[in-house]
């Protein structure tokens, strides 16, 4: 197994930080056209509480997220991270002015592209596969399960097959695909979460991002929990679920992330999670357990 830091270490020879930015844009599950209330779980910032201002221009918000990190970054790289809402749910003329303005830094290496497998067009694709040549793009695709009864509860949207579809025609077109799972779904067992890493993983795409199920104020998930139909995992019950999964990933697909902090202000339940330094510390001992 390898993790994204190590991977990026060798191919740049230096840390590269991820700093989060706003295209400003909306989602289908929320503006009406496959929704208003997003998915379950999804909170009112679109999952971008650490974004840079929005309403700033993209030159604006680079310098302000470099300075949220520059007490960290001598001579680093950065990936700009497009992470709230779709960021292909919006006019190709305007995505392509802000997602060059993104990588006209010389410090920013990659481009990276969170949105839904069934808001990619032939022009969206067109236009990242342009961008690609300049600088290496990853599109980030919101999976989170393959089992049709979890993504029904959570109101994702599509099915599994408008994933697929767009893993192989992202593929096509020589961009890298990394795709986001959720840990913990209500109703899922621990061979439901190993089948979605397996599909994942056999899917094609070259990035996995393993996600705890955390229940944020706000949302309808939250409602859920409070009336007592949603279980959260333990510290013990997540690392001991890990300690199963990553041998599942081969060395040639990254692991970016294995687990998230959300906003403290937000965050309802498990507060475990909040707890950064005994939440890596922990981490530190699965990865040493499983690459001794």
């Amino acid at each position: 197994m390898k993790t994204a830091s190590t991977y990026l270490k060798e191919i740049y020879g230096c840390k590269v930080y991820r700093i989060a930015l706003s295209a400003d844009v909306t989602c289908p599950n929320r503006d009406g056209t496959l929704g208003t209330r997003g998915c379950i779980f999804c909170s009112a910032g679109g999952s971008g509480e650490f974004s840079a201002d929005r309403l700033k221009p993209i030159p604006d918000q680079l310098l302000e997220a470099k300075a949220r990190v520059a007490s960290k970054v001598k001579d680093g790289r950065y990936i700009a991270y497009f992470q709230s809402f779709t960021n292909t749910y919006a006019p190709v003329p305007y995505l392509r002015k802000i997602f060059h303005e993104a990588i006209e830094p010389d410090d920013v290496v990659i481009l990276s592209v969170a949105t839904r497998p069934d808001c990619l067009s032939d022009d969206v694709l067109d236009l990242l596969a342009e961008l690609n040549r300049i600088k290496p793009v990853w599109v980030e695709l919101g999976l989170q399960t393959v089992h049709e009864r979890t993504a029904a509860y959570i109101r994702r949207g599509y099915p599994l097959s408008v994933y697929d579809d767009a893993v192989r025609r992202l593929t096509e077109a020589g961009l890298t695909v990394i795709t986001h799972v959720i840990l913990g779904l209500t109703g899922e067992t621990e061979e439901d979460m190993a089948a979605t890493v397996r599909h994942v993983v056999s899917s094609g795409a070259k990035g996995i991002k393993l996600q705890l199920l955390q229940i944020l104020k706000n949302t309808d998930l939250a409602d859920d929990y409070y009336a007592g139909r949603v279980p959260v995992m333990s510290m013990e019950a997540y690392m001991e679920l890990l300690k199963k999964l990553l041998p599942l990933i081969p060395d040639d697909v990254i692991v970016h992330r294995l687990t998230g902090d959300g906003p403290k202000n937000l965050l309802i339940a498990p507060l475990w999670c909040g707890n950064k330094k005994k939440v890596l510390s922990e981490l530190n001992k699965v990865l040493k357990e499983i690459n001794p």
